[in-house]
């Protein structure tokens, strides 16, 4: 029997999802990555409602806070210039 650790080529399941994710990343290109990303979030929203988006807001907050020894919030100033890097409307990144 194969154990949790390898799969019956002696590879940990870590080492086969990387080398998987290796090779999916060399076969397709950044629109690819978009549109998956882009259906699994419209397929997420039709799942779930707005108390499952505030409840993973405020892990995804806390889990900033215990990294950066902050309270999670970013400064405004830090904001935009994070939004200007995906701003497709004139961020000095765009």
């Amino acid at each position: 029997m194969v154990s949790n650790n390898d799969n019956r080529d002696g590879m940990s399941h870590e080492e086969a999802g990387r080398k998987g994710g290796e090779t999916t990343a060399k076969k397709h290109d950044h629109e690819f990555y978009e549109e998956i990303g882009r259906k699994g979030g419209e397929a997420t929203s039709k799942n779930h409602d707005r108390d499952f988006y505030e409840k993973i807001g405020k892990k995804g907050g806390e889990a900033r806070a215990r990294q950066d020894g902050q309270d999670g919030k970013m400064s405004l100033s830090e904001a935009g210039r994070k939004g200007g890097k995906h701003s497709h409307g004139g961020g000095r990144d765009s």
